[in-house]
């Protein structure tokens, strides 16, 4: 067969903008400045942008509902009509203020005829971690009763409104199986997978509609089958795609994996009746031989070769020596070239950043540059190296530099690693005598309340580090603004009542961000957003090189605040794996290396703040379950160096001096061990949405030591009363005993306006002082 390039497809790509704008839109939009047509017009500019761009770059199989206005796990609960009662929907089309209050929640008064909450507010939907990724997805909730309709037409409009445009796509869809496996039930007994046979007709029903206008191809995303699967789960993956295939044959659907191994379900996988396959190249290269081995002969294979996950430039001719004797077995005509999963995790163009340094900028590759990487590979598997000469040996001169760059390695951080000894991993006293130590110390009541660490970066915030940024502020006026502001924070809070009161970094642009740009070994990028959850983007660092720490990083803010009351105020700082697990990190040595010499950077710090005068350190570790690999058998390898990089870091201190740590979103069942191993001597986890479930694993695991768990949800914009405060400390007070507890929010108010923060945190407040009193 005679092809001018292999087919490239994307399977899916950045939704923001190449300049925020999806941001901008709907934060417009949430703030009543814009109204819903502005809203879903810019939607729709950005994706007809987004196929244009594709188009142009040379992609061949472009993708379709890969787009969000928020999540395209919410979008699917929103197709399906899997909405909890408490939003007021009954039937009919969803209007967005109920989908915006499934992902953010709604205030009393919020309210319009499509989405009743005239009596009441209503909490967001609980939401957590794609996989091992830091995008954020609307966990849907299911019950034993629950029924589907399609409520939602959006693949089918977007499908038409790209072929109006002139562009035949793959429309996008989250597969069944793994849609049901990523929610859950109040009841969590519940089996979500007995729903499979009353969802899969709402399946039907959208792919007999594609087909009709003209789909050939849709692409079902399963990533479950990365993941340890039972039986039962094979099973349904069996029954689905046997069904869709008796129902729907005129469809070519293309599943797709990503993110690891199919391993023990590969045989599950290649049974299915799907017309084509896409596989993980990157994060597993070694499943592509038994692959080609043992798929039947008319099963297209999507080979994910380029990284979606992370930002380095691909080696071309590397790539290349590794496919050619695949596709010389599969068949030029069986193989789509792809990246190893959607390029939403990445961003968008490397040439808007105009400040890197060149030598790393020359190491590195956005969507945009990901996607030629895609179309050179494309045209060389089918026409030959000569077709891209100059394109292939730039690209392996690039990996050569990259490898012998002495910006990469230094000498004296290798000393420093391995100097580590047991010594350095290990507090003093256990536990239960540092406890006792602390309380004498502090003297704090009953139910402690304090913060996560940030407060709100207003706008005057974000305009004054812009200004200083530009140089039309200058330092000295800029360090006089954030006195200022950190002043007003430490008053307000003494005005409440808070017992342990934080700083509020106003000087920090990003948890991460800040502790990289003080460390050797990471660069920065201007307009490197990726999207975390909705309209909150993050510009992770690129760790390319050796860590170590130059100078102290957060002391003097820490002794500035600390000088403005006495109250204990923590010292907030970000830790090693956090770090690590938020960047876009080196893959030429292992991860487990990269994090230890974070680690012992951060141990300076802690080191240096004790010295100053700091009685609490707080060392966030909000993504340290995020970093788990996705099958068990990876789990104890994982846990082992990330809890080793952690004590690293904190073990140096005295009894006295109580070390505080943050998670986000966790399942803590599985990994308590691993938690309680770390030592910290408080703990503060996000549960307001789980209603307080995620403290089973603490009490089952009878935890000793202290835990603050989240009793109001800063990811939404509703203000908590003290009550509803109040009920959710009485759900942790069943699990926990009260000497164990602290009061705080799930997570830092960075995000939030000062008006919704005041009076929920003078909310808390009072919740612990009644709490108290009737004690």
């Amino acid at each position: 067969m005679s092809l001018l390039s292999i087919p490239v497809a994307t399977l899916g790509t950045p939704r923001i903008g190449p300049r925020r704008e999806l941001k901008l839109a709907l934060e417009s939009y949430w703030a009543g400045k814009s109204d819903e047509t502005q809203l879903l017009e810019a939607a729709a500019a950005l994706r007809a942008a987004n196929w244009a761009r594709q188009k142009s770059l040379g992609v061949t199989v472009i993708p379709s509902n890969d787009f969000s206005l928020y999540d395209h796990v919410l979008d699917t609960s929103v197709m399906v009509g899997a909405i909890p009662e408490i939003y007021g929907w009954s039937a009919g089309p969803v209007s967005l203020k109920t989908y915006f209050a499934m992902a953010r929640g709604v205030q009393r008064d919020d309210h319009d005829a499509n989405c009743g909450h005239a009596e009441h507010s209503a909490a967001a939907q609980e939401m957590t971690k794609w996989f091992d990724t830091n995008y954020h997805y609307i966990v849907p909730e299911y019950h034993k009763d629950q029924t589907f309709t399609l409520s939602s037409r959006k693949p089918i409009e977007e499908y038409e409104e790209a072929k109006n445009l002139g562009y035949q796509t793959r429309p996008v869809l989250v597969g069944p199986v793994t849609f049901l496996k990523l929610g859950k039930s109040a009841d969590p007994a519940f089996d979500t997978l007995l729903l499979l046979d009353r969802l899969l007709p709402v399946y039907v029903d959208v792919l007999r509609e594609l087909t009709l206008r003209g789909a050939e191809w849709v692409q079902l995303d399963e990533p479950c089958l990365v993941l340890d699967l039972d039986a039962a789960t094979r099973d349904a993956l069996r029954r689905t795609y046997t069904y869709l295939a008796k129902k729907v044959p005129d469809v070519k659907i293309m599943l797709a994996t990503y993110f690891g191994t199919i391993g023990d379900n590969l045989e599950a996988a290649l049974t299915l009746p799907v017309a084509g396959l896409h596989i993980d190249l990157v994060r597993a290269p070694e499943q592509l031989d038994v692959i080609v081995a043992d798929a039947r002969r008319d099963l297209v294979i999507s080979l994910g070769v380029v990284d979606g996950r992370n930002v380095w430039r691909s080696n071309l001719p590397a790539v290349l020596d590794r496919l050619e004797p695949a596709i010389a077995r599969l068949g030029k005509d069986r193989v789509q070239i792809a990246p190893s999963c959607s390029l939403l995790h990445v961003p968008i163009d490397l040439e808007l950043e105009t400040d890197l340094d060149l030598d790393v900028k020359s190491w590195l590759a956005f969507s945009v540059q990901k996607i030629g990487e895609l179309a050179t590979l494309g045209r060389v598997l089918a026409k030959g190296w000569e077709e891209a000469a100059d394109v292939l040996e730039a690209s392996e001169a690039a990996a050569v530099a990259r490898e012998t760059s002495p910006n990469v390695h230094n000498a004296n951080v290798a000393k420093r690693m391995a100097a580590i000894d047991g010594s350095m991993r290990r507090r003093h006293s256990p536990f239960a005598r540092r406890a006792e130590v602390q309380r004498a110390r502090f003297r704090l009541p009953t139910f402690p309340t304090t913060t996560i660490g940030s407060f709100p970066q207003t706008l005057e915030v974000r305009n004054a580090r812009a200004a200083h940024s530009r140089g039309t502020m200058s330092d000295a006026q800029y360090e006089q603004f954030l006195k200022e502001e950190t002043a007003r924070a430490v008053r307000w809070q003494e005005d409440i009542g808070l017992d342990v009161l934080v700083h509020g970094e106003f000087e920090r642009n990003d948890m991460v961000q800040y502790f990289g740009e003080r460390l050797s070994g990471f660069a920065f990028t201007k307009h490197g957003w990726v999207q975390s959850y909705g309209s909150r983007y993050v510009r992770p660092p690129i760790l390319f090189g050796d860590v170590s720490r130059p100078t102290p990083m957060a002391m003097e803010w820490w002794r500035f605040a600390q000088s403005l009351t006495k109250k204990p105020l923590k010292a907030m700082l970000t830790g090693p794996v956090t770090i690590l697990n938020w960047s876009f990190v080196r893959d030429d040595i292992p991860r487990s290396e990269a994090c230890h010499q974070i680690a012992l950077a951060i141990r300076d710090e802690v080191i240096d703040l004790e010295r100053s005068g700091a009685m609490m350190i707080q060392i966030d570790e909000a993504a340290l379950r995020e970093g788990l690999p996705l099958r068990k058998s990876q789990w104890k390898t994982y846990l082992g160096w990330a809890v080793d990089s952690f004590r690293i870091c904190s073990a140096g201190v005295a009894d006295e001096t109580q070390i505080h740590t943050h998670m986000c979103y966790s399942e803590f069942n599985d990994i308590i061990d691993a938690i309680a191993a770390m030592d910290a001597d408080v703990i503060s986890i996000e549960t307001s949405r789980s209603k307080m479930q995620l403290l089973d694993a603490f009490k089952s695991y009878k935890y000793p030591n202290e835990i603050g768990p989240g009793v109001y949800d800063i990811h939404s914009p509703r203000v908590p009363d003290a009550a509803e405060m109040k009920n959710l400390i009485a759900l942790a007070r069943q699990r926990l005993s009260d000497a164990q507890l602290w009061i705080n929010p799930d997570c830092g108010l960075k995000t939030r306006r000062w008006e919704e923060v005041r009076p929920a945190l003078t909310n808390m407040v009072a919740a612990a002082r009644e709490l108290r009193a009737a004690s």
